[in-house]
């Protein structure tokens, strides 16, 4: 791990924190090196929930320009694959992964948080992808998912900020919090997923993932394969018990 990147775990709760303040939690590439070893991370302890949070006012700022100057064509290409490698780990997290987004999320911001499977964010957070209008590509695959291509589109052609209210109207927002509830809702939010089996939670999330991109009789595959394993787990078993 680096500074670039804080991570700890408690408890089965992992966090993997954005830290470079003093540029805003712009994304070079030890970032994105660090965001994958922080997945690994996770993964090796066996976190059952993971929150990915920004130190200071700004969540991420997008990609780090002041890296690319001087880069070869050949450098900028390895880098952005780099930082697909990192969206990807997050995405691929086998646990539960909240996005805390207190402030602006900008390109490579949009697609950290997007990664995760939801969003949690406080009225001071918006969400902007002008990638195209500075001459370059980004956020076109991930962003059109979730909010739809139309609005997809208006952010890359204009690079207007979503705020916090539209985006939750538009599904990228789960929930805005106000920030002095943002710690006890956080705090609500994880106990509930930390006493939940961690193997359902997989499933279900695995589920969900898979067949988004399935038809509907492939998507019903995936779910019933899930089932068989959670009858072979029998974790369910204890469950039910608890309620009678």
């Amino acid at each position: 791990m680096t500074d670039a990147v804080l991570y700890d775990c408690k408890d089965g709760l992992a966090r993997i924190t954005l830290n470079r303040p003093d540029a805003r939690n712009a994304l070079n590439i030890a970032m994105c090196e660090a965001l994958i070893a922080a997945t690994r991370r996770a993964r090796e302890d066996a976190a059952r929930c993971v929150l990915v949070q920004g130190v200071g006012p700004v969540f991420c700022a997008g990609a780090d320009l002041k890296e690319r100057q001087g880069m070869g064509d050949d450098a900028v290409r390895a880098r952005r694959l780099k930082s697909f490698s990192a969206y990807d780990a997050l995405e691929r997290l086998p646990m539960p992964a909240i996005a805390v987004v207190a402030g602006p999320a900008v390109g490579s911001g949009v697609e950290i948080a997007a990664a995760c499977d939801f969003i949690i964010a406080t009225p001071s957070a918006s969400f902007r992808t002008p990638e195209a209008l500075w001459g370059t590509v980004g956020a076109t695959q991930r962003l059109p998912r979730i909010i739809g291509k139309r609005l997809a589109k208006d952010l890359m052609f204009t690079g207007r900020a979503l705020g916090a209210e539209e985006a939750r109207e538009a599904g990228l927002v789960a929930r805005v919090v106000a920030p002095d509830a943002l710690t006890e809702t956080l705090a609500e939010i994880t106990a509930t997923i930390l006493k939940a089996p961690p193997a359902a939670m997989a499933l279900a999330k695995r589920c969900v993932d898979e067949g988004l991109e399935r038809d509907p009789r492939g998507a019903l595959a995936t779910e019933i394969l899930a089932i068989e394993e959670s009858l072979a787990a029998a974790e369910w078993r204890q469950k039910m018990q608890d309620f009678t």
